[in-house]
Formats: structure tokens, sequence, C-alpha cells
């Protein structure tokens, strides 16, 4: 008994809840997140999605802001016809998650603004909006 309880003693710890950051998110300061999509395949659209509202869950709708921009082929998945995950896009811009266009991409493509699902917004060019938003203190992800 004694050598169990040394052994469990011994054992590491399990990892704790994340520790945030000062300050910590709220209405007034929430984080703020871009992630970018550049492919047009299914299941790496879907885990872009996943992440997404995996960091609203986890901070609360109110104490982030998200943005996921999108150039090349990932632009497809922002499209009217043709978006394998449509229904998702249409659902998370119900819950603020912004959506943005790369316009340098929609221009090469031959797609114009009503191309694109309503809600999405078209930016000139999609790294340098990245670029941009960090700079502007955004936090950018490339899952």
């Amino acid at each position: 008994m004694v050598g169990l309880a040394l052994l469990a003693a011994r054992a590491p710890a399990l990892a704790e809840d994340t520790v945030l950051a000062d300050p910590p998110p709220s209405v007034d300061a929430p984080r703020k997140v871009v992630l970018t999509l550049t492919t047009d395949d299914p299941r790496k659209i879907n885990s872009v999605l996943y992440n997404a509202v995996n960091v609203q869950k986890f901070y609360g709708m109110d104490h982030v802001q998200i943005a996921v921009v999108a150039w090349g082929p990932g632009v497809r998945a922002l499209l009217r016809a043709g978006s394998p995950v449509r229904p998702r896009i249409e659902s998370l811009l119900q819950y603020d998650i912004e959506f943005v266009a790369c316009g340098n991409t929609m221009t090469t493509m031959h797609w114009h603004d009503k191309d694109l699902i309503d809600g999405v917004a078209v930016t000139t060019a999609g790294i340098p909006e990245v670029i941009e938003r960090r700079l502007r203190g955004w936090i950018d992800i490339n899952p």
C-alpha cells in the first residue's frame, strides 16, 4: 500500500487548464485570431472550421474575434456554388466568425462578389490581409 502511494506521488501531474495571459480576454479586449485557408481539400477545410469552433468555444463568443482568410484553392470553400462546406460556412457566419476571400485569387479565377456565400467579405490580397492583422495584434494560425 505504501509503495503504491509513493508511486502515485512520483507520477507526473496531469496537465492543468490553459493559463490565460494578462489581460484576460473580455468583451472590451477580445482575443483576435486569424486562421488561414489555402486548400480545397474538404478534410482540411473542415479541420480549419473545427479549429475556429473550438477556439470560439474555449474563449466564449464575446471574448474572441475569429477571421478565416482564404486564398488560392481555399477560396473555393467560400463559393456559393461548389463549396463542399457551404452549410457550415453559413452557420459559422451566424456565430460571428468572419470569412474573407482573396480578391487576387477571385480575379485570377474570374469569380465575382456575387459568386461568394452571402456574408463573405473580400480583401485585395489574402496574405497582406493576414500580415496587416498580425501587425494590429491578431494571432495568425495556419492549421
